[in-house]
C-alpha cells in the first residue's frame, strides 16, 4: 500500500486544486483534512479521490495513529480573511493549529509543506525578499499577515524540523474552486460576477498621486503553477526554508479587467470607485515577488501569464460556473 498524503485545508481554494492535481497524476492515497460542514465548499472536495475525510479538529489526535503511514504532508489549511480582525481565532487557527503541524513532523520527520502569504510584507516598506533575515522585521497590516509571519519566525526558530520543509509566500493566487469565497475571492472572480450583473468592472480608484486609476499592481500566480510548485518541492526536496510563490511580474487591475472583458468576448467597461475606507490605510497599491530563491531550486514552473491564465479561467470554468 503506498503511503498517504495529508492535505490540510483540502476543501477549500488552493487545496482541493491541489487534490485534483495529484488525483489527475494517478495519486488516491488521500487523507483530506478541512471543515468539511460547509455546503459551499462541498463541490470542492466531493467528486475527488480520496482514501479518507477527517475534519480538522481530530486531524491532530488521529495523526498520530496514522504516522508510520505518511509519505508527506501539505498544510494549505488557515483562515484566510484579511477583513477578520480578531486576533485570537487566527492565533487558534493560523498560528498555534500550524505549530502543532510542525511539531507532528518533526517528531515522525515527514516532510512539511505549508502556505505562508505575501500579506505578511505588509506595504512593501521593506521590499519583497524572501531572505530568511528579512523575516523578523516585516510589519503586516492586518491579523491575517500577523498570524502567517508569527509562524514563519517560530519556524525558523526551531533547532527540530521536519528532513524536509518549505513554506510558501503565495501572492495573489487566482483560479478554479474559489466560489466560496465571497468577499475574499480574486479580483477576476468578482470582475466576471460584475459584468454579469452590471454590464460593467467596478476597479478602485487611486488614492495616491503616484499611481493613476487602475495602475495598482499586483503580482498575479494561476493557482495551477501553484500546485504545480507544491509537487515539484515535494518530489524533489531542495533546500528546506521560506519561498515566495508569485510570478515575479506585478500586472496592473487595469489588465487584468480587459483580459476578463476579452475572455467573455465583449467590449471594456471600467468604472473606479473610491477604495472602501476600512481598508484604505492598509491597501497595498503594489506587490512583486523576488522569486530568486524559487528560480535558483530549479522548480520554478513556466508561469502563466495573466492574460492566459484569464483566458483559460474564465473560458474553462467561470463562463459555466464549473469546479476543477
Amino acid at each position: 500500500m503506498p503511503k498517504k498524503i495529508i492535505v490540510t485545508g483540502a476543501a477549500g481554494f488552493i487545496g482541493s486544486c491541489l487534490v485534483g492535481k495529484l488525483n489527475e497524476l494517478g495519486y488516491e492515497n488521500l487523507i483530506l483534512v478541512d471543515d468539511f460542514s460547509s455546503n459551499l465548499k462541498k463541490p470542492n472536495w466531493i467528486n475527488k479521490h480520496y482514501a479518507l475525510c477527517v475534519p480538522r479538529e481530530d486531524f491532530l489526535r488521529r495523526a498520530h495513529e496514522l504516522s508510520a503511514d505518511i509519505e508527506v504532508v501539505f498544510h494549505l489549511g488557515a483562515r484566510t480573511d484579511t477583513t477578520e480582525m480578531n486576533e485570537k481565532v487566527f492565533d487558534v487557527l493560523n498560528l498555534n493549529y500550524s505549530k502543532q503541524i510542525f511539531d507532528f513532523c518533526s517528531q515522525y520527520q515527514i516532510p512539511l509543506l505549508y502556505a505562508s502569504s505575501a500579506a505578511t510584507y505588509g506595504g512593501g516598506e521593506l521590499g519583497y525578499s524572501d531572505d530568511h533575515h528579512f523575516i523578523p522585521f516585516l510589519q503586516p497590516l492586518n491579523p491575517y499577515g500577523i498570524s502567517k509571519n508569527e509562524f514563519d519566525k517560530w519556524v525558523l526558530q526551531q533547532e527540530i524540523a521536519p528532513p524536509f520543509w518549505a513554506g510558501f509566500k503565495f501572492f495573489n493566487v487566482y483560479g478554479p474552486n474559489e466560489y466560496h469565497k465571497n468577499r475574499m475571492a480574486s479580483v477576476i472572480f468578482h470582475s466576471v460576477n460584475q459584468i454579469r450583473n452590471t454590464g460593467k468592472v467596478r476597479l478602485f480608484r487611486s488614492h495616491r498621486p503616484d499611481y493613476a486609476d487602475g495602475m495598482q499592481k499586483r503580482d498575479f500566480i494561476y493557482v495551477f503553477d501553484v500546485v504545480e510548485t507544491l509537487i515539484r518541492f515535494w518530489k524533489n526536496r531542495p533546500v528546506s526554508g521560506i519561498y515566495n510563490l508569485g510570478t515575479g511580474k506585478a500586472e496592473p487591475f487595469l489588465r487584468l479587467a480587459e483580459a476578463v472583458f476579452e475572455a467573455l468576448e465583449l467590449p471594456p467597461a471600467i468604472e473606479f470607485i473610491d477604495t472602501p475606507i476600512d481598508i484604505r490605510d492598509k491597501y497595498q497599491y503594489f506587490t512583486q515577488a523576488d522569486i530568486h530563491k524559487l528560480e535558483a531550486t530549479g522548480l520554478a514552473p513556466n508561469f502563466t501569464s495573466l492574460h492566459d491564465g484569464i483566458i483559460d479561467y474564465v473560458g474553462r470554468f467561470l463562463k459555466d460556473q464549473k469546479y476543477y
